[in-house]
């Protein structure tokens, strides 16, 4: 889209480094602005292609998984398991509660039982670490100096670890703020320049200070248009629009100060960075498989929309490959031979 006033034949219009600057952000903000639109436009087809290709495959699966819990947890009472065999099932039972618990993908009723069997296991894991810490605290009182001075040792590990992890929080929460604080900013700069680009183009081109009837017809579609824009709060219009009319106006054009490139620069680059948050998050809402956000990580922000199809059949063909697994697995489940033998591999 171009903006350009008529120039006369003899009118060379020379684009000066500041110019040229700004040119390479303008065309940077008007891309991203098409890759964002394409991809809004795109979201609610991509949402029902992938509805259509997973939810089906995902249903049936978190399906054969409770079907996988309830046949383990009867086999504690009608197979005849060792002690150790006994504690590899129960884990695998609780492990597909947590997995399983709160699932939109069952039913209300297999939600209930999952949340039975959940706290069941929440509860047991309770009472065996109280009892696992009374039988450590007496250990400690019956250990000798130097044992003490060992578990001195681990305390310390442990406060150094926890340091560690404390610390890492404080990074990412500080890395949070300086975010807020550059969004912010940047918020204020787009609005502090919106009303002074404006009143530059409105300087410009006003339509009640030209004489030529042609012309003014012409500035004043101009002006209607950069009135739509400050309406709407769109900076790069506005700044594209003015660089133009500076431009036509200036003939051999002396270009903009040092000042006002410096402060568009920024504007545009804040606006660009708002952009790209923009296009990250919505593509962040249309993956849900970690292998959909790791293509998303390397693509960088410049992932294409024919490659998201692409991974979601990707992941459609993966679930169903694991379906077609845990199927199977369930169908040993339901024989003690077979049990047996997924125990004695360790395949459970």
């Amino acid at each position: 889209m171009t903006f350009a006033l008529s120039a006369t034949p003899q009118t060379v219009l020379e684009v000066t480094p500041q110019h040229k600057k700004l040119n390479v952000l303008l065309e940077q903000i008007e891309q991203q602005k098409r890759l964002l639109l394409a991809w809004q436009n795109t979201k609610d087809e991509i949402r029902a292609y992938s509805q259509k290709a997973l939810m089906p495959a995902y249903r049936e699966l978190y399906s054969t998984l409770y079907e996988q819990m309830q046949t383990l947890w009867n086999s504690l009472s009608h197979y005849h398991l060792s002690k150790s065999d006994t504690a590899t099932v129960e884990d695998k039972i609780q492990a597909l509660t947590c997995l399983l618990q709160g699932s939109h993908l069952l039913t209300p009723k297999q939600v209930d039982e999952v949340e039975k069997m959940y706290i069941y296991y929440a509860q047991a894991s309770e009472y065996s670490q109280n009892k696992k810490s009374k039988q450590k605290s007496k250990m400690k009182k019956e250990t000798s100096f130097d044992a003490s001075e060992t578990l001195d040792a681990e305390n310390e590990s442990d406060e150094e670890n926890w340091n560690s992890e404390q610390y890492q929080q404080a990074r990412e929460q500080a890395k949070l703020k300086r975010q807020q604080d550059k969004q912010a900013q940047a918020e204020k700069m787009v609005n502090q320049s919106l009303k002074t680009v404006y009143l530059k183009i409105a300087s410009i081109i006003h339509p009640d200070r030209e004489p030529d009837e042609s012309k003014k017809a012409e500035k004043t579609e101009l002006l209607q248009r950069a009135n739509e824009a400050y309406e709407k709060e769109d900076l790069f219009f506005l700044l594209k629009l003015q660089l133009e009319v500076e431009q036509s106006k200036q003939g051999a054009n002396k270009g903009l100060s040092v000042e006002q490139v410096k402060f568009y620069q920024q504007a545009l680059e804040a606006q660009s960075q708002a952009l790209q948050n923009q296009i990250q998050e919505l593509i962040n809402s249309l993956v849900w498989s970690n292998k959909a956000k790791i293509a998303v990580q390397k693509s960088k922000g410049q992932l294409n929309i024919a490659n998201l199809y692409k991974q979601i059949d990707a992941d459609a063909s993966a679930v169903k490959q694991q379906l077609k697994a845990e199927k199977q697995r369930l169908s040993f489940m339901g024989k003690e031979s077979g049990l047996e033998m997924l125990l004695e591999h360790q395949v459970l």
